[in-house]
């Protein structure tokens, strides 16, 4: 992770920033108003990320609301300066049409945001993004570790909760009627419990 060298940005300055020609095929975040590039993350760490996404929207599907939106889409977690996050994954209700989504990065919280650790994220990395995304408002967080084959589950004034490959991920508060076995997230399709 580097810091690049340009002049603190806002929210809007950095989402023109990032699609210049000359910034495609990197991935950026926006820390206090400054660009950090972010290491490109692996295949494996792509295909839990698919997993998440489909068994999500599904979820939407069955019940005829909400979105998943991936490939880290922006969300605004500070301002003044401006910290826009990432997250791998994540679930809305505040939209009925695609044409009422923003176009840019979204102001308002997801009711779920869902990292996906990588072989070069850092415990007290991690724990930052939480902690921007839950005072947000962010309800729920959700950080997926591969190699452990397990997830954690955060929520604001809460001690988190883990999950093994043994356990099925239950949250009737936020998501009435999800229930996920955790070891799906990691399995190819015809291995998966369903």
């Amino acid at each position: 992770m580097a810091t690049m060298a340009t002049e603190t940005m806002t929210a809007a300055q950095f989402f023109e920033w990032v699609h210049r020609p000359e910034n495609a095929n990197r991935h950026f975040e926006l820390e206090r108003g400054e660009v950090i590039e972010m290491p490109l993350p692996g295949k494996y760490h792509g295909f839990v990320c698919g997993n998440v996404s489909a068994i999500l929207g599904n979820f939407a599907a069955s019940r005829g609301r909400g979105y998943v939106c991936t490939n880290d889409a922006g969300v605004i977690v500070g301002g003044d300066p401006d910290t826009v996050r990432g997250p791998d994954v994540t679930f809305y209700e505040d939209a009925q049409t695609s044409d009422d989504m923003e176009r840019q990065y979204a102001a308002d919280p997801p009711l779920l945001a869902v990292d996906v650790m990588s072989p070069t994220d850092r415990i007290n990395r991690v724990s930052i993004r939480i902690s921007q995304l839950l005072r947000r408002g962010v309800p729920m967080v959700w950080v997926i570790d591969p190699e452990a084959r397990d997830i954690s589950i955060y929520t604001l004034g809460r001690d988190p909760i883990l999950l093994t490959e043994k356990d099925t991920l239950v949250a009737e508060e936020l998501l009435p009627g999800i229930r996920i076995p955790v070891k799906d997230l990691f399995a190819l399709p015809g291995q998966t419990t369903h």
